[in-house]
C-alpha cells in the first residue's frame, strides 16, 4: 500500500510542490529513499526510521521504498522528515492515509520523535496556498509564522506521536490561533533618530531626496564626520512597510532562520552592513544550494557598504546586475534561482586610504596613492549611485550648539508624502518610485523645459556624463520636484541633482 504525503522544495525563494510516496511491499527488510537527495535528506532515513519507534509505533518488518516527485527537482535542507514519517505510517495503515493527503506538512524528527522547528516556513505555506491546500501541520515553534498567511488553517504539533494522534481522534484538534500581540515591534530596541546628527545638513538633506524615491547614494569624508551614523537612521525615515511587503522580506530571512521565534513578522525595514571581508556569494547570494546574500536580505530596506573602496574589486562588480535589475539569478546544473534584490544601497568612503585628502595638513597620500584608491571604484558602479555627496568636518560650535536638528518623524513625514504623489503618478504603470523608471517613462514622466533643456545639455558636457547617469540624474530630478509638490522638473530641481553628480567629477579629476 501507497502512502501519500504533501510537502515543499525551496527554489530560491519559493515552494516548490512535492509529493512524498511511501511504499511498503513484501521483500527484504530495507529502507529505500529516492528522487534526486542530498546527503541531510539521506540521512533523514536513519531519523524518521528511530523516531517513529522511539514514539512507540512499531513498523512490520518489510520493504520500504520512499519516493520524493518530481524526480528532476533536488532535494535539501531538514524539513522532510515528518511528511516522510507519515507516508510511512499511512503505508502500513497505522494513519488513515485518506486523511494525510489533504494536508501539507513539513518540519525536522529528533531521534525522540519531537517535532524541530525549519526554515523557510512561510514560503511552504505560501506554495501550499497556490496549489490549493487550506490545512497545513508545521512544528509547533513555526506555527506563529505559518499563521502570517490568510486563508491556511495551522495544526502546530510538539511530537510525531500528537500528529498522528491527531488523526487518530478524527481530526478534532482546533487550528492554531495566532496573538496580535505576537506580530507587533519588538519592545526595548534601540531608537536611533535624525535628531541626534549634529550638522550635516547637506548629508541630511540628501538622504531625504534619496529617500524619497529610494535612490541609490554615496558619502565621502574624512573618518568621524557622520557618515556611519548617517546611514544607519536612514530607516527610520523610510515609509512602514505593508503587510505584504513584510510578508515578502520575513520569507527571505526565514530561509536564513534570522526570524525571531517569539516575533515571527519583520516589521522594521532591513537594514544590512555586511564587513568589506565580505565574498561575492555573501553579498549576492549562491553556493552550491544556494541562498540568499546580503542583498537579498536587505530587500525592500538598505543595504549600507561602509568603507567601500576596502570591498574587493570583483564583489563589487557582481552587484551591478542585481543592482539594475533588483534581483539576481544564481543558475546551477539542477536549476535556476532567483533571489529579490530591491535595496536602496547607501556606500560610504574616505577620499584616500589615511582619510583626509585633499586637506594636505593632514593628508599625507601622494596623487597615485589617492588616483590607486579612487581607482578601486570602477565607473560602471559609479554610473549606478543617482547621489554623490560630501561630509566635512563639523565645526566646534556646531557640536556644542546640539540643537535645531530635524527629526526623523519630520522627515518621514516628507517621504511619505512625496510616495504617495509617486504611487498616484505611477498607479497604472508596473513600478512604484522615481528610481525604477526607465525608457519611455523616464520621456513620459521626466520631461524637461527649454531653460532645463539647456542646463542639462550643460551639465551633460561638463562632467561628461554617461548615458546612465543623464537618466539617473532625471530622476533624481523627478524625485527633487516631488519633495516641492511640482508637477514639473524645474531648473532648481534639476541643478541639484546635477549637483548630486558633480562631486563624483571632481573627486575623480582632481
Amino acid at each position: 500500500m501507497v502512502g501519500i504525503t504533501h510537502c515543499a522544495a525551496l527554489s530560491g525563494v519559493e515552494g516548490l510542490l512535492l509529493t512524498v510516496e511511501a511504499d511498503a511491499s513484501e521483500g527484504f527488510p530495507q529502507f529505500e529513499m529516492v528522487g534526486l537527495l542530498s546527503s541531510e535528506v539521506k540521512e533523514a532515513r536513519e531519523r524518521v526510521r528511530t523516531a517513529i519507534s522511539n514514539s512507540g509505533f512499531e513498523l512490520p518488518v518489510m520493504k520500504y521504498t520512499i519516493n520524493l516527485s518530481p524526480a528532476d527537482i533536488r532535494k535539501a535542507g531538514n524539513y522532510y522528515d515528518l511528511p516522510i514519517a507519515m507516508a510511512v505510517l499511512a503505508s502500513v495503515r497505522l494513519v488513515d492515509r485518506a486523511k494525510i493527503a489533504s494536508y501539507f506538512i513539513f518540519g525536522e524528527l529528533s531521534l525522540e520523535g519531537n517535532l524541530r522547528p525549519v526554515s523557510g516556513t512561510l514560503s511552504f505555506v505560501i506554495a501550499a496556498r497556490k496549489n490549493g491546500f487550506t490545512k497545513c501541520i508545521v512544528p509547533m515553534e513555526n506555527a506563529k509564522e505559518a499563521a502570517l498567511i490568510d486563508g491556511m488553517e495551522i495544526f502546530g504539533f510538539s511530537t510525531l506521536e500528537e500528529c498522528v494522534k491527531f488523526f487518530e481522534d478524527g481530526e478534532l484538534a482546533d487550528a492554531y490561533v495566532p496573538d496580535p500581540q505576537d506580530y507587533l515591534p519588538e519592545k526595548g530596541e534601540t531608537t536611533l533618530d535624525f535628531s541626534e546628527i549634529v550638522g550635516q545638513e547637506n548629508l541630511k538633506r540628501a538622504a531625504l531626496v534619496a529617500c524619497a524615491g529610494l535612490h541609490n547614494m554615496l558619502m565621502i569624508g574624512p573618518p568621524g564626520s557622520g557618515k556611519t551614523m548617517l546611514a544607519r537612521r536612514i530607516p527610520t525615515i523610510m515609509p512602514p512597510m505593508s503587510l505584504e511587503e513584510a510578508i515578502e522580506v520575513t520569507g527571505i530571512h526565514s530561509i536564513c532562520g534570522l526570524v525571531s521565534p517569539g516575533h515571527p513578522l519583520m516589521t522594521a525595514r532591513p537594514f544590512r552592513s555586511p564587513h568589506h571581508t565580505s565574498s561575492a556569494i555573501a553579498l549576492v547570494g549562491g553556493g552550491a544550494v544556494p541562498r540568499p546574500g546580503e542583498m537579498s536580505l536587505a530587500h525592500r530596506g538598505v543595504l549600507f557598504l561602509d568603507e567601500l573602496p576596502e570591498f574587493g574589486k570583483q564583489v563589487l562588480e557582481v552587484m551591478r546586475q542585481p543592482l539594475e535589475d533588483r534581483k539576481v539569478v544564481i543558475s546551477r546544473i539542477h536549476g535556476s534561482y532567483v533571489f529579490p534584490t530591491s535595496v536602496m544601497l547607501v556606500a560610504a568612503m574616505n577620499p584616500c586610504s589615511c582619510g583626509y585628502y585633499p586637506d594636505r595638513t593632514k593628508c599625507k597620500c601622494n596623487d597615485s596613492d589617492v588616483s590607486r584608491y579612487l581607482g578601486r571604484i570602477s565607473r560602471p558602479i559609479l554610473d549606478r549611485i543617482d547621489i554623490t555627496v560630501e561630509a566635512g568636518r563639523i565645526p566646534y560650535d556646531v557640536i556644542s550648539a546640539r540643537s535645531g536638528s530635524i527629526t526623523s518623524a519630520e522627515l518621514a513625514t516628507r517621504v511619505c508624502q512625496a510616495m504617495e504623489i509617486q504611487r498616484k503618478r505611477y498607479d497604472k504603470e508596473e513600478i512604484s518610485f522615481n528610481s525604477q523608471l526607465s525608457g519611455a517613462l523616464i520621456k513620459k514622466y521626466c520631461r524637461l523645459g527649454r531653460e532645463e533643456e539647456e542646463l542639462m545639455k550643460q551639465a551633460y558636457d561638463t562632467y561628461d556624463f554617461s548615458t546612465r547617469t543623464y537618466t539617473r540624474v532625471l530622476k533624481v530630478a523627478r524625485t527633487v520636484a516631488d519633495l516641492a509638490g511640482s508637477d514639473e522638473i524645474k531648473a532648481q530641481h534639476l541643478s541639484e541633482a546635477v549637483r548630486y553628480r558633480s562631486l563624483e567629477h571632481s573627486i575623480w579629476k582632481r
